[in-house]
């Protein structure tokens, strides 16, 4: 079997699908997998890392939305699609998965073209473009969000590296605060805004830190490796305030926290739930409003709070993180709730799917 990976272009579709490419060799070493890619995506140094196969297309950029745009996407992509033929044909794909962005669509028009079995998985609870169109050229659709509004569309939550889905926050929390140079006791606070949304997060957090050390919590704070880090007085008595410009290990970001605050992409969202942390959401207040849908689900099942990014004050910080964190008994219900309601299993379940469409279009 071999299967073509089409989720080029921001790491919330790569680690996706690097994820289910590592699933599939789990189970079967002799798999073949190409991920299609473009020059320009992270995938040019996240594909290869990973030790899979990059099979590069011209980037052809899609409207997030309906514009008049659109009528020139075609045109633009008559060349993109033979190309992603030319692979599936080189390769001999028995199925392509897309999860989305301006690689997938060119990959779900040349499966469509050549018979190729499809299979689409979306990690925003409101769909891309690209995985509109796709979607309908398949029933074999895979979301991250209960309540999604694809077709056909199975629940299964967003393949996760196995450093994440198998993370056993309570074991591992001696070890990661000794790395952080934290304290073993303390409620901890993680704080993180991406690389794009970190600004506002990184201003509130700077101005409130004192006060929540003086209410006996520690803080790991990533700034973003572009940011400047704060000066930080440190004073005698007091729990650590660790800025640092990048997490490398997320794993023990989260067994080191007790809490979240944090911006609310799928991929965090997704994270987050399945390994059980209570998270303040603060969605990113541009694009087209996906960032607070990602979060809403796992908010009303009790796994976290949500504040728009106007709001997030430090009084806000003060009024609505402190008391969660100061109460053992609400942070442990938060994170019960949160891993209720997160998936563990997804990258298993999407091989599932995978062989599904495979059989059938072999049947077929």
């Amino acid at each position: 079997m071999h299967v073509v990976l089409a989720g080029g272009g921001t790491a919330g579709h790569i680690e996706p699908a690097l994820a289910l490419a590592d699933a599939l060799r789990r189970q079967d070493p002799t798999v073949g997998i190409t991920a299609l890619g473009t020059e320009r995506g992270l995938e040019t140094r996240l594909v290869p890392e990973r030790g899979y196969d990059l099979a590069l297309i011209p980037a052809v950029p899609l409207p997030r939305r309906p514009t008049p745009e659109l009528i020139t996407v075609p045109g633009r992509l008559r060349g993109t699609i033979k190309a992603a033929q030319d692979i599936l044909e080189r390769t001999k794909a028995d199925c392509v998965v897309g999860f989305g962005g301006y690689v997938a669509l060119p990959g779900y028009l040349a499966a469509k073209r050549r018979g190729v079995p499809i299979v689409v998985h979306e990690a925003n609870a409101r769909p891309g473009l690209a995985n509109k169109i796709g979607s309908r050229y398949t029933s074999f659709v895979a979301v991250s969000t209960p309540d999604s509004k694809l077709r056909d569309a199975r629940y299964i939550g967003i393949p996760l590296r196995r450093s994440i889905a198998t993370l056993d926050r309570a074991a591992v929390r001696p070890e990661a605060r000794a790395a952080f140079g934290l304290d073993q006791n303390l409620p901890t606070l993680l704080v993180s805004g991406g690389s794009q949304g970190a600004r506002r997060l990184n201003e509130t957090v700077q101005a409130v830190a004192p006060r929540l050390q003086q209410s006996g919590i520690q803080i790991l704070h990533a700034v973003g490796p572009k940011n400047e880090l704060p000066v930080v007085d440190h004073m005698p008595g007091m729990p650590p305030y660790r800025p640092v410009p990048y997490l490398d290990r997320m794993d023990l970001a989260y067994a080191a926290a007790d809490m979240m605050l944090c911006r609310a992409g799928a991929m965090t969202v997704a994270e987050l739930s399945a390994v059980g942390l209570p998270a303040a959401y603060v969605p990113l207040p541009i694009g087209n409003g996906e960032q607070r849908l990602n979060a809403q689900p796992v908010v009303k099942a009790g796994g976290g709070l949500l504040v728009d990014d106007a709001e997030l004050t430090p009084e806000w910080v003060l009024s609505h993180v402190v008391p969660v964190l100061s109460d053992p008994h609400r942070l442990y219900a938060m994170s019960h709730a949160a891993s209720e309601f997160g998936r563990r299993d997804a990258d298993e379940l999407l091989v599932g799917m995978v062989r599904e469409a495979v059989a059938a279009g072999r049947a077929g």
